[in-house]
Parts: structure tokens; C-alpha cells; sequence
């Protein structure tokens, strides 16, 4: 987005993931310039109104971080984000797929796939603790082109070539 300056972070501080991914994203943004306001929920009943907090400060495009929490609320920040016209990127495909402007995240058909595979180790002997941890390694970009046209944002095109999916 062209003259973004600043981005807000709704992130959950209940769970163990959502820091380092935090910090992750404060620093990478501190590269670009972007000013960060991270935002936390830790109960139900605070997301919608972070999600109005984060639009009426006037914040130029917020991220969610993928949690139980927010995963549950989706439908309401994807509808409460839309009032508020606010650009927000998720960590699942189902937000897109939802309503919501984009997601990039892990492929979970990839990682269901490699799954059956330490499944089929286990089941011929492995022990499981011998087995290594693995990291997601395929990504995915999705779009809902709809809520960007709604949201009156135009994708460029090395974007667009990018994306795994795109939602008209």
C-alpha cells in the first residue's frame, strides 16, 4: 500500500506463539519505517473492540496472528474490519475465504500430508522422540480481490502473481 506508515498487531499474550512472531514483526517493520501498535487480547470480549480501536486511530492495515482466540472470532474481526474499512492480513486461508482481505500462512494440507508420514514412521517402530521437528515450508498467499476492490485498495500485479489463490 502505497504511503502505508503505520500498522497495528492484534496478538494474543495468553499464548506462547504470538510474542516472538510479535517481535518478529515489530523489527521487520522498524526496517520499512512502518510504525507498529501492537494490540493484545486475551478474552472474547475485548476483540471487537480492538478491532474499532485499530480502525478509528486511523492505522493503515492491521495483521492478525493465527491464535485459538482470534481463530474462533474470525467472522466478527473480518466483519467488524470491513465497517472500519480497515485492510487486515490473517494467518489462515479461511479468513479470505471468510470475507477478509488476505492471509499468508502455512499450508496445513502440506503439513497434514507430512504429518501421515510421521504417522507411518510411528505406526513401523519409530519412536517418537527420535522423530526431528519439523518447520512449515509451504507457504501460502490468498487474496480476496472482492473485499480489496471493497476496501478501494488496488494489488500490484508482482502481488497478484505471488498469490496462491485469488477470491473474486
Amino acid at each position: 500500500m502505497k504511503g502505508l506508515t503505520s500498522i497495528a498487531v492484534l496478538a494474543n499474550p495468553t499464548n506462547a506463539s504470538p510474542p516472538p512472531r510479535t517481535a518478529a514483526v515489530v523489527a521487520t517493520a522498524r526496517t520499512l519505517k512502518l510504525h507498529v501498535d501492537v494490540v493484545e487480547v486475551s478474552a472474547r470480549d475485548e476483540i471487537g473492540d480492538a478491532v474499532r480501536a485499530i480502525g478509528k486511530r486511523g492505522t493503515g492495515a492491521a495483521l492478525v496472528l493465527a491464535d485459538p482466540l482470534v481463530l474462533r472470532e474470525a467472522e466478527s474481526i473480518i466483519r467488524i474490519a470491513a465497517e472500519q474499512r480497515l485492510p487486515v492480513m490473517y494467518g489462515l486461508r479461511e479468513a479470505p475465504l471468510a470475507g477478509g482481505f488476505m492471509s499468508y500462512g502455512p499450508s496445513f494440507t502440506d503439513l497434514f500430508r507430512r504429518a501421515a508420514a510421521y504417522v507411518d514412521k510411528i505406526l513401523k517402530g519409530a519412536k517418537p522422540a527420535d522423530l526431528p521437528i519439523e518447520q512449515p515450508t509451504k507457504f501460502e498467499l490468498v487474496i480476496n480481490l472482492k473485499t480489496a476492490r471493497a476496501l478501494g485498495l488496488t494489488i500490484p500485479r508482482a502481488l497478484l502473481l505471488r498469490a496462491d489463490q485469488m477470491i473474486e
